[in-house]
């Protein structure tokens, strides 16, 4: 018998964002495994429904299913009937959405990225269900959100009640067991995987004439753990001595535009400063053969695909010592490693690797034989598949046994 499973996610592609990117190779892992996948997509942060409301937009919950890559996706929305809702009401309908699947469905397992929200409601279905649940701590979950007293009772509560826990560092894992140590035999660290990219076959990107001198990279999309502003702070103290360009493949999240507004413009680095501005995945690795070095300088990350794509592209890599990042790259093996929140580290390193053309070479090749051995999808898969047969082993022992 086929079993049939149930991933709850924030984003999936085509949306941009590293989770969606994740949640899709990990359900093609799960349908060569044998499984039949299910996506519900919805998100838990209600701006649009509240944009909506206030201009008098109303409208009833929705849910457009689609067959992509083999994976059944349900986009859910809440409905929005007055101004006056509140978070509640949006969570109380995405909640009844997620309960009506699986009346439809009737799935074998829950598995929830994202601890927050998407965490509780698919860890209450399954508590009400008798269904074993599975949650994937992705970064920013445990990082940020448990400092705000409304959530930390739901993510203390999401843990405790979860049959299984995955995160991508070590670091993260050690965070969940301090908050919740019941769940240290029941949770595992492991980090993302990534396949070979063929970049010869890229074409070349729009901005690539603007690069001169050695260019430094970053990717992503720019927010407050993703430490560019010490980035900037280094590539303004070299901008003197070395002829650099920094590249910014991305672009900054809209809620803290100003500060990066801000920020850009007090770096003094003119046109020697290039920002894509959201671009496709594609694009994005097409600007990395035309990096010298790539910085990644987080106060903390998770395990970012960005970085997986760098090794991939033999690039000289500075990063921090933070979550996946620290455990994957190894000082002066494979990378540069600086201190967090470093303006001179970073430029230290940048300042170093900018005179030493043949250091960046050998890191790059190192870097890449790394992510190639350790970061394989085959890797990532085979323990995926620990978890599941664990955890299903588990449910069924307890239905037997009760």
């Amino acid at each position: 018998m086929t079993l049939r499973i149930c991933i709850t996610t924030l984003e999936f592609p085509p949306d941009v964002g590293g989770v969606g990117e994740s949640v899709h190779r990990i359900s093609q892992m799960l349908i060569k495994l044998g499984f039949e996948v299910h996506v519900a997509v919805f998100r838990a942060v209600f701006r649009d429904e509240k944009a909506d409301a206030e201009a008098g937009i109303f409208r009833r919950a929705s849910c457009q299913t689609a067959t992509v890559d083999g994976v059944t996706v349900h986009r859910l929305k809440a409905a929005v009937r007055s101004p006056q809702a509140k978070e509640q009401d949006y969570l109380c309908d995405l909640y009844d959405q997620l309960a009506a699947l699986h009346a439809q469905y009737r799935f074998d397992l829950l598995h929830a990225f994202f601890i927050n929200e998407m965490g509780f409601l698919t860890t209450l279905l399954a508590q009400e269900n008798n269904l074993p649940v599975i949650n994937s701590i992705r970064g920013a979950d445990l990082q940020k959100h448990l400092f705000s007293p409304q959530q930390l009772s739901q993510i203390s509560w999401t843990l405790t009640n979860s049959d299984w826990v995955t995160f991508v560092s070590q670091d993260l894992m050690h965070r969940a067991r301090v908050l919740v140590p019941s769940i240290g035999t029941k949770s595992s660290a492991f980090w993302n995987s990534i396949a070979p990219i063929d970049f010869e076959t890229l074409p070349q990107p729009a901005l690539v004439e603007r690069l001169r001198g050695t260019v430094i990279g970053s990717s992503g999309n720019f927010r407050d753990k993703k430490g560019l502003e010490y980035l900037l702070d280094a590539c303004k103290m070299l901008k003197a001595q070395a002829d650099i360009t920094l590249l910014l493949v991305g672009d900054v999240v809209d809620k803290e535009r100003a500060y990066w507004d801000q920020e850009l413009a007090a770096s003094g680095l003119g046109d020697r400063l290039v920002i894509t501005g959201k671009v496709s995945r594609a694009e994005a690795l097409s600007y990395l053969p035309h990096m010298d070095i790539f910085a990644i300088p987080s106060i903390h990350d998770g395990c970012p695909n960005t970085l997986l794509e760098a090794m991939l592209a033999a690039r000289a890599i500075i990063g921090t010592p933070v979550d996946a990042i620290g455990e994957i790259l190894t000082h002066e093996a494979d990378a540069l490693l600086v201190p967090p929140a470093s303006g001179e580290a970073l430029a230290a390193a940048i300042a170093r690797l900018v005179d030493a053309p043949d250091l960046r070479q050998r890191l790059g090749l190192a870097a890449r034989q790394t992510v190639l051995r350790d970061l394989a999808p085959d890797v990532e898969q085979q323990n995926w598949q620990k978890v599941y047969q664990m955890v299903l082993s588990r449910s069924q022992l307890a239905a037997v046994a009760s």
